[in-house]
């Protein structure tokens, strides 16, 4: 479902002390990827890498899943109980999605969010639960020691966020590692950004 922010979206989620958004961000031209057509539409299994990344998110017990597009039309992908935002200013890079999902999030009253990329559809349900169970304020999933999303902010920290450039929850975990609260995980969180990645996939 495309909103904008003056849009009421039903969750149909329960009621929980924190309100969290899952927040996948498909906004980028993958301009890597050497494919007939965007990566993000590029099937596994015959489904869209970023329709398994957004099911594995709405299966995640959030109360609300938020996509974040940009270069191409997501929405034939969406299913209409997702909320998809459209980035207007997206080729300025990744912080100006970031920025869009928590004025979303503000908007909504969430009191956190978990972020996690649309190229990513190794990373499970299970994995979203794990960091949106954590109270801390900002926490990452942790593959074999390596922090990599989906990662957890909560409001407390989206000031912190760069309104610019290519990075977004990176450049605050950068800054602040002794905030960062560790989830260990199994899963794959690689990115699948060019053919040859997605041939090890299929």
């Amino acid at each position: 479902m495309s909103v904008t922010q003056t849009d009421h979206v039903e969750t149909g989620r329960h009621e929980r002390r924190q309100s969290i958004a899952a927040v996948i961000l498909a906004a980028g031209a993958g301009s890597r990827f050497a494919g007939e057509e965007h990566k993000l539409l590029a099937e596994i299994d015959g489904v869209p890498m970023v329709r398994i990344v957004i099911d594995a998110a709405r299966a995640a017990d959030v109360d609300e899943v938020v996509v974040v597009g940009g270069s191409i039309d997501l929405e034939p992908i969406v299913p209409d109980d997702v909320t998809l935002l459209h980035n207007e200013p997206w080729e300025e890079g990744q912080a100006t999605s970031l920025r869009a999902a928590v004025a979303y999030a503000e908007m909504r009253g969430h009191s956190a969010i978990v972020v996690g990329l649309g190229d990513s559809p190794g990373v499970t349900t299970e994995i979203w639960n794990a960091v949106a169970a954590v109270d801390d304020d900002l926490a990452s999933a942790r593959y074999d020691g390596e922090l990599r999303p989906p990662v957890k902010l909560s409001a407390a920290m989206w000031a912190s966020l760069p309104v610019s450039g290519d990075e977004g929850a990176r450049a605050v975990m950068r800054a602040r590692p002794d905030l960062v609260r560790p989830v260990p995980v199994e899963g794959n969180p690689h990115d699948i950004d060019t053919l040859e990645d997605l041939r090890r996939w299929s």
